[in-house]
């Protein structure tokens, strides 16, 4: 057991998924990397999404997913100071899948 409760098998971040995401808008992006931060609460998804943005190259999509809704707001209002951009949240039946972009 770690810190934050039970350790994900496979770990927390999932490099090279290669899957298309496609915003309420429309518009649609090929994601390259995906931070599951369901079931965790806060400080995990903000640390998670930090070291997911430190890592991708300019122009990367990351698509985190949290079902925490404070997480949800702290993780959105930090992407900018860490270097990214918010292209979109999708609500999905068990919280949001958060789109993010490496500028």
């Amino acid at each position: 057991m770690g810190l934050f409760g039970k350790k994900k098998a496979g770990g927390d971040i999932a490099p090279s998924v290669k899957e298309t995401v496609t915003l309420e808008d429309g518009r649609s992006f090929e994601v390259v990397e995906v931070v599951d931060c369901l079931g965790d609460s806060c400080p995990r998804p903000q640390l998670l999404t930090k070291k997911a943005l430190a890592n991708a190259a300019p122009g990367d999509v990351i698509e985190v997913r949290i079902d925490n809704p404070t997480s949800l707001e702290t993780v959105v209002s930090m992407i900018p100071d860490l270097g990214g951009g918010h292209l979109g949240t999708i609500k999905m039946n068990r919280g949001w899948h958060v789109v993010v972009k490496k500028l």
